[in-house]
Order: structure tokens, then sequence, then C-alpha cells
């Protein structure tokens, strides 16, 4: 199968994870979700304690691709690892920048509005520049918006990635055997994770924390593409399942259920490509295209949905609890009203920055406007205040 007919697969499971972590806010946070809920309960209920666990879908797709795009066979594919680390902190941080300077003067507006649990509070400008850093987590500060957590974790992941793959190179070993030791410590950083580190709740501002759903994704690439398919399904299954035993976590059953599965439906099948997801659900997803080449939609644009959404979903909670009438259908419309607008102002997000190319100045620039803009609206409640 060609590239972009997998890319089209992956896209199609990110707008899915994407709408999940969306409902999730929408459900978790209210006041609409409250209104709402003596019409679709249980649904609600499941929205606020499980939906959240889609981010572990994007862990392992992020791992994923790191491998396919880092090391697909193992070895380093790339020269400069330094060059490497930097075009994805400023492929990250300038989406990440605009969306917080909106969700900084969103929040502003809002608190005049309503006052709920779920409006950040005024920035102070120690909590701004570690959100532009992405250390707001590790230095202890709150952050800007809901969700931007995973912005910093996915940025040290992929740091980790790269110093790893790169540092491979220093042995004076043959291609195949570096790339199996290779492969050996990104099991054993599985192994750490998983057994270890990420039942250690102090440690969740850290990348080791979340290298375990992180690393089963390389697993799951590797796998793909490998003869003994079957020792890596089986690797994942029995690491994951040991994980489990040791202490069982929903995120983590998910992680490897996401790995398994992502193995399974990206394996090739043919000579061509030709995945098994294609044989197996191609003539099964022709009825259903204008709903598949919509998730593909969703989720290329999947990271600035994701930026943006709550801050979005904030203002319409803002303004139909203060405008709008107690009728749990009212703010159930004005839940999906909040989705839809999320999805437009992601896109729109997606077509102005973040599929541009942006340069370091261009990163600069953006995080000095949200540090200059959160400092503004700072000065500007205590003057009036």
């Amino acid at each position: 199968m060609s590239s972009a007919k997998r890319n089209a697969s992956i896209d199609c499971i990110k707008g899915l994870a994407c709408a999940a972590i969306v409902w999730h806010h929408l459900a978790f946070y209210g006041p609409m979700s409250d209104v709402a809920q003596p019409l679709l309960p249980h649904t609600i209920e499941w929205l606020s304690e499980y939906a959240r666990m889609a981010v572990q879908i994007f862990l392992v797709l992020g791992g994923y691709l790191a491998a396919a795009s880092l090391a697909p066979k193992g070895l380093a594919k790339f020269d400069n690892a330094p060059e490497q680390i930097s075009k994805r902190f400023i492929r990250l941080v300038v989406p990440y920048a605009v969306a917080l300077i909106v969700a900084v003067l969103l929040s502003d507006l809002v608190r005049s509005i309503m006052d709920h649990p779920s409006v950040p509070g005024e920035p102070t400008i120690p909590q701004l520049i570690a959100n532009a850093f992405l250390l707001q987590d590790i230095v202890g500060e709150e952050a800007l918006s809901a969700g931007v957590w995973y912005v910093a974790i996915d940025f040290q992941l992929f740091v980790m990635s790269v110093l790893l793959f790169a540092s491979m190179r220093t042995l004076k070993l043959s291609d195949q055997t570096r790339a199996r030791v290779t492969k050996a410590f990104v099991i054993a950083g599985v192994c750490a994770s998983l057994l270890y580190a990420n039942r250690v709740s102090d440690w969740d501002m850290w990348g080791i924390y979340f290298w375990g759903a992180y690393g089963l994704g390389m697993m799951a690439f590797w796998g793909t593409r490998s003869k003994r398919w079957a020792l890596w399904f089986m690797l994942i299954g029995v690491i994951g399942c040991l994980s489990l035993w040791l202490e069982f976590r929903g995120r983590i059953a998910v992680a490897m259920t996401a790995a398994l599965l992502l193995m399974l439906l990206m394996r090739p099948a043919r000579e061509d490509g030709t995945t098994h997801a294609q044989l197996l659900f191609g003539k099964l997803a022709k009825p259903f295209d204008p709903i598949t080449s919509r998730l593909q939609s969703l989720g290329r644009i999947s990271y600035s949905v994701f930026l943006i959404h709550f801050s979005i979903c904030l203002l319409v909670n803002a303004v139909v609890s203060e405008w709008v009438p107690d009728y749990p259908i009212l703010h159930l419309l004005g839940m999906v009203a909040a989705f839809a607008l999320s999805v437009l102002a992601g896109r729109f997000l997606y077509l102005k920055v973040e599929q541009h190319v942006p340069t370091w100045s261009t990163a600069l620039r953006w995080q000095l406007s949200l540090i200059g803009a959160g400092g503004g609206v700072a000065l500007a409640s205590h003057w009036i205040g």
C-alpha cells in the first residue's frame, strides 16, 4: 500500500482519538455537561471517566511514527541529532504558542462572564515563561490550558528517541548488530517504564513515565516490517500483560491493545505493500466513505484541534451557561456546537500556522508574544481591579 494510504489509515485512528479527547473535556469540565447529564447520564459519565485514555493511542502512534521516520530498520536514518530535535521543537512550539495566546485572551474574557473551577486563573510571568518553553510541569507551574502537558511529553519522548538512535552510531558493530542492540534498548526502556516508572505518579512530568506506550508503538512498527512479526506480537503482549499483572492500569491496557491492533492492521499482506486493514475493511468501508474521509481530515488537523479546543469549549460553556436557560437539550446542543467550533478553529490554526514550515525566529517571536500577551492581561486586570 502506498504511503498516502497508510497515512490515511493512521489519520482515521488519530481522528477518532482526537474526537474522544475533545468530548472528554466537554464532559469532564462542564458546566454544560452538568445540565445535560440527565439526558445521557451514562454516556457523559463514560466520556468524563474513560475517553481521556485516547491519549494512550496518540502515544502509541507517536512511537510508531517516530520509528518510521527516525529508524525504520533500527538504525538512525538521520545525520544530525541536534537538527532533528530543533526541527521538532519548532514544529511543536509555533502552533502551541499561538493556541496558548488564544487561551490566555479567551480565559480573560471568560473570567468576566463565568465563575467556574474550569476557568484558568490570571497568568503570572513565571507561569507564562514555563509554558512557553514546555517546562510547566517540571517547575511546578499551572498549565495555561488543559491537555498541553502532552506537548511537553511528546517533545521529551522524541528527544529521548533521537538521542538513543544517535548514540548507537558510536558502537563499532555491524549494522545488523547495532539495529538489534537499538531495538533491545527500546524494549528495555519499555519494560523499565511499564514495570516501574509508570507506577510512580510523581514521575508523570517525565518522558520515562510514558515511554512504555511510546515504545510499544515503536515495537509495533518494527513488528509490521519483520518476517518474525509473530514474535514481536507476542513480545508486546507478554510485556503488556506482565505490567498489568504487576499493577492493573487501564491506560496501559489501552496502549497494549492499540499497539497490537496497529501491528495487525498495518502489517503488509501482499508484496505490493497492501495491508491487512486494506484487505479486511476495503470493501466494508466503501458505504462509510463520507465518515472515513471526515475522520482522515480530523486526523490531519488533530494536533491543532488538540491545542485550541479547550479555549473554544470554555468560551461556549460560558456563553451557554450565562445566556441559555437550564434546559438539558439546549446544553447538549451547546456541547455539540462546542465540538464543531473546536474542529473549525483547529482547521483554521492548521491552515494558517501548523502546515507552514516555521523557523527559529518564528518560534521565538510567538513565544515572546505569548509572554507579552499574558503579561498584558495580568497588568490590565491589575489596573482594572
